[in-house]
């Protein structure tokens, strides 16, 4: 029980987006969520695992021993 609840504005802003996508997220159920009576908390490692589970890494391409030839 020591994880911190957010709130749907307080993700948006840690999201950057508007309060619209973590009510997306919530209606879709792509992101764990908690009610407590009619509001809706989301956990702070819930975010944290939808922004681990959808980051991209970079792929790391090995450069080209000699130059391209023209």
């Amino acid at each position: 029980m020591t994880d911190r609840y957010l709130s749907v504005d307080q993700v948006a802003a840690l999201l950057g987006t508007t309060a619209r996508f973590p009510r997306r997220l919530i209606e879709e159920r792509r992101i764990r969520y908690v009610k407590v009576g009619r509001h809706v908390r989301i956990p702070a490692s819930a975010v944290d695992e939808f922004i681990e589970s959808h980051t991209i890494e970079p792929i790391r391409r090995p450069r080209a021993r000699y130059g391209r030839a023209a």
